[in-house]
């Protein structure tokens, strides 16, 4: 290995005991391939298998904690006790190539499309409808504060599923506007209850889960079991998450005892909208802001063993890489055995097969002009 890029490959011990073998983390990415009744299908443990030799850590794409909370069409789940010997098999197909095996865990809320759920029945904080994305303008229901307690319960019995699938932890997904970002976002939440209103009480949903999930870990896992937590930090939505709301985020998750931070970026580099008098980026602030209180994972767009280095030079602990993985799974390898010059940055028209690709994905990303660099 080329010495300079040691800074990757140092091992790391987690607060909750999990050892990693290095810094390199397969981002957590949707591949709408599980089977219709939330079984993890052939294709996808193939696909992690293949993704899982030589990183130190796989976190998997989410999975729904509730019925009513699955958000794309073949999508894992977590929900049911049934589901339990699926979960098994993608832990196992991970944790047999040498990587921790993490278990993302979510509620997709407003963003549902009404055909997955439960009678059609689109639920969030409020009722108001997203701005973006496929089902703008879908007027959601807003939540009992009974729902709210069932769904934290969910999370809970997520999390001991995930312990008694043998997974090394879980990610709660406070992520890319689904349900925990709803409760915490001025936008998606109007309530005026406990759950609304203060940035304190929008904190409270999020937080409730949080402390949730780490009782079942205390009560079921009998060996060690990290809780990570993934968040975007900024809405472009008025009124919306702003840089400033985040770091009162960060502030409080950096004292809950987390394994890790995980910022959900498309660029690493990106700098922030509003909010903060600021220009680095938005990683290197939340990293000085919380890093030497919790490990903060960076993402967003690396490709190159180069981009990785840059960015853990930054200070973060750990560099999640998730569509260069599926360009070039044998990524971390190449890095290692000093063949980082061979590293594949586009993905070639004529690889799913050589790459292992379920189906349902390459469909998407071929419909997704821009969303990944493509060679024809």
């Amino acid at each position: 290995m080329n010495s300079k890029y040691t800074p990757l490959f140092q091992p790391m011990t987690l607060r909750s005991g999990i050892q990693l073998d290095n810094r390199i983390v397969m981002a957590p990415m949707t591949n709408y391939s599980s089977n219709s009744d939330g079984t993890v299908s052939d294709e996808e443990l193939v696909y992690y298998s293949r993704r899982s030799n030589g990183v130190g850590m796989v976190v998997t794409a989410c999975a729904y904690v509730t019925d009513n909370g699955k958000g794309f069409p073949g999508q894992i789940g977590s929900d049911r006790d049934d589901l339990i010997p699926s979960l098994r098999r993608l832990a196992s197909a991970i944790k047999e190539q040498g990587a921790k095996a993490v278990l993302q865990i979510y509620h997709g809320g407003r963003l549902c499309p009404p055909e997955l759920v439960p009678n059609g029945e689109v639920v969030s904080a409020s009722a108001v409808p997203a701005e973006r994305g496929k089902i703008s303008g879908q007027v959601p229901r807003a939540l009992t504060e009974t729902e709210i307690q069932s769904i934290i319960r969910d999370f809970g019995e997520s999390t001991r599923r995930a312990i008694e699938a043998g997974f090394d932890g879980v990610e709660i997904h406070g992520a890319n506007g689904y349900l925990l970002q709803q409760f915490f976002s001025p936008h998606s939440n109007r309530r005026e209850d406990q759950y609304g209103g203060s940035l304190e009480k929008r904190l409270t949903f999020p937080i409730a889960v949080v402390d949730e999930v780490k009782r079942a870990v205390a009560e079921h896992a009998k060996q060690p079991f990290l809780v990570g937590y993934r968040f975007s930090p900024e809405e472009p939505e008025t009124p919306g998450i702003t840089m400033a709301d985040t770091l009162a985020l960060v502030d409080v998750l950096s004292s809950k005892e987390l394994d890790y931070l995980h910022v959900s970026l498309m660029e690493f580099w990106s700098t922030p909208r509003r909010g903060v008098e600021d220009s680095r980026s938005r990683l290197e602030i939340i990293q000085e802001r919380v890093g030497e209180s919790v490990p903060v994972i960076g993402v967003g767009s690396i490709y190159t063993a180069d981009d990785a280095l840059k960015a853990i030079q930054t200070g973060v602990s750990m560099i999640a890489i998730g569509r260069e993985l599926i360009i070039d799974p044998d990524w971390v390898e190449k890095v290692r055995k000093g063949k980082e010059s061979e590293i594949e940055t586009k993905l070639k028209k004529d690889a799913k097969s050589r790459l292992v690709i379920p189906n349902p994905l390459w469909q998407v990303i071929l419909s997704r002009p821009g969303w990944f660099p493509i060679e024809d």
